[in-house]
């Protein structure tokens, strides 16, 4: 089975030529953009590497949206507890922005995921099946771009499809996609976006993999698919308007709205996990940073990130804050005794 591309990273965060500019201009003056603030932390189970030198400095990026934010700010607090000397380049508008950074050198790390890498940066056109192999391809690919990806994460940030958490047991108790065959067809209602419910590797081919045709007798009723803003989605799937609604896999509403994200059982959709994404000769100079990233990365799964992210979408919380909170809860980090 062929996994579909899709285009959900760069959508999130549109790279704007302004977008750029702005970011290689402050990474060329060596100022920081507005927001590179965290908390101060002191080591926990990261530690202050042994015999850095004072000078050690490293650049740190992330993309714009809630997740990159919190992760870039966990990466800025583990590499400033290490020791090194760190410049905060976060909230970069765009994809295509962060990756040119990198290619630059102007910047050292930031948090990416694998299926942008592969679809995106590296221009295929499909993923690789499974989340080992797709993780390898990139990993291997981009070696000759200068840029070293580690080792992922858990957490797999991809297409989804959710369901009220109420409804599961009026939906036989639902919890994979290969399941909603088996529901009566009046059950079988979907809330989609107009770009996934239009491309010819989205819906209906999504719905075919699991023994569906959109329009047939014992398939899905076309009156039963709502096409909804992104935004939308979520709260339409929550007050039923729909029984599955498409999201993203992290998004902090799943947790906000008690909404339960199905298996996908048969891997249609790409894998995006989530992984330390560092340029080559920063990481032979420093390789320390490899273990250092490890431990965070080793503790990043789905539900985790959806409670985080909630924080901010949802409760309004600062980015630097959640990810400070969880890393000291996490024994990461620790508060600086006065």
């Amino acid at each position: 089975m062929t996994v579909r591309h899709h285009t959900h990273a760069i959508r999130r965060s549109t790279f704007t030529v302004a977008g750029l500019a702005a970011a290689l201009s402050l990474a060329g003056c060596g100022l920081e953009p507005a927001g590179s603030f965290v908390p101060a932390a002191a080591p926990g189970s990261i530690q202050a590497i042994e015999g850095l030198p004072a000078s050690a400095a490293i650049t740190i990026t992330s993309k714009n949206y809630t997740e990159a934010l919190i992760l870039g700010k966990m990466a800025v607090l583990a590499a400033k507890v290490a020791g090194f000397q760190v410049t905060d380049m976060s909230n970069v508008p765009g994809s295509v922005a962060v990756r040119e950074l990198m290619l630059n050198g102007d910047v050292d790390f930031v948090w990416d995921y694998t299926g942008t890498g592969w679809l995106a940066y590296l221009g295929n056109e499909a993923g690789i099946p499974g989340e080992r192999p797709q993780y390898e391809a990139v990993r291997d690919a981009d070696l000759k771009n200068g840029i070293t990806w580690l080792e992922p994460a858990k957490l797999n940030n991809t297409y989804a499809f959710a369901v009220k958490a109420s409804a599961v047991p009026e939906l036989n108790g639902i919890t994979k996609l290969s399941e909603i065959k088996d529901l009566p067809l009046s059950e079988r209602s979907f809330c989609v976006e107009s770009e996934f419910n239009s491309r010819q590797d989205g819906f209906k081919p999504m719905l075919e993999e699991y023994d569906l045709t959109l329009g047939s007798a014992d398939g899905v009723n076309p009156s039963n698919v709502k096409i909804l803003d992104t935004g939308t989605i979520y709260e339409a799937t929550a007050r039923g308007s729909c029984n599955f609604g498409e999201v993203f896999a992290t998004d902090g509403r799943i947790v906000a709205l008690d909404l339960v994200v199905l298996e996908d059982d048969r891997a249609f959709f790409p894998a995006y996990n989530v992984a330390p994404v560092v340029r080559s000769e920063t990481l032979k100079k420093y390789p320390q940073l490899q273990q250092i990233f490890a431990q965070i990365s080793s503790k990043l799964t789905n539900s985790q990130q959806q409670t985080l992210n909630s924080r901010v979408d949802v409760d309004g919380e600062e980015p630097a804050f959640v990810a400070f909170d969880w890393m000291q809860a996490e024994g990461l980090i620790t508060v600086p005794v006065k």
